[in-house]
């Protein structure tokens, strides 16, 4: 009777405790940080993004209503005090852009962002400035929001979005 030589696991290879790498293959130990390693960067990115996307959508809103309680006040002719200089009031734009910052407690908006049109009574094309009594009134804001995702970034210019929201009404005639 021909001897026969079994083979099994233990007596293939001696190294490493007597585990082959066929043994190792069938091994499922390590694969859940394995799988972690491939899917958390992911996750992650998805969950800033996110987080990225409803930033801007909360940037946006706050600029809309803003700008639209930034116009309502533009409309009345109103002045606020000057908060640096007491007794001294604001001139009719800064009035309104402090109203607008008002409205807006939670951005930063520079002075050079706003911009100011009117159309005159009776006219057809836009001039610059708060207008009078019966003129049109436009404002408008341009605002630069940051992204905050790393990886997002360089699908925009500079790593921003450039957001802009503008509202139009009409002066009171009780203006001043």
């Amino acid at each position: 009777m021909p001897m026969r030589t079994k083979f099994t696991a233990s007596t293939r290879g001696a190294s490493n405790g007597g585990r082959t790498w066929l043994a190792r293959l069938g091994d499922a130990t390590g694969t859940n940080l394995v799988e972690t390693a491939f899917v958390l960067p992911l996750l992650l990115l998805m969950t800033f993004s996110v987080i990225d996307f409803a930033c801007l959508f909360y940037v946006h809103l706050a600029l809309e209503n803003g700008i639209s309680q930034a116009t309502r006040y533009a409309v009345t002719g109103n002045v606020m005090e000057d908060p640096e200089n007491e007794g001294e009031q604001l001139s009719h734009e800064d009035s309104i852009k402090a109203a607008m910052r008002q409205a807006t407690p939670t951005l930063t908006i520079p002075d050079d962002a706003f911009t100011f049109q009117h159309l005159p009574d009776g006219e057809d094309t836009w001039v610059d400035g708060a207008g009078e009594p019966g003129d049109i009134v436009k404002a408008r804001v341009d605002y630069e929001w940051d992204i905050i995702t790393p990886l997002m970034k360089p699908f925009f210019d500079g790593g921003q979005i450039q957001l802009t929201a503008e509202s139009a009404m009409k002066n009171e005639s009780r203006f001043e």
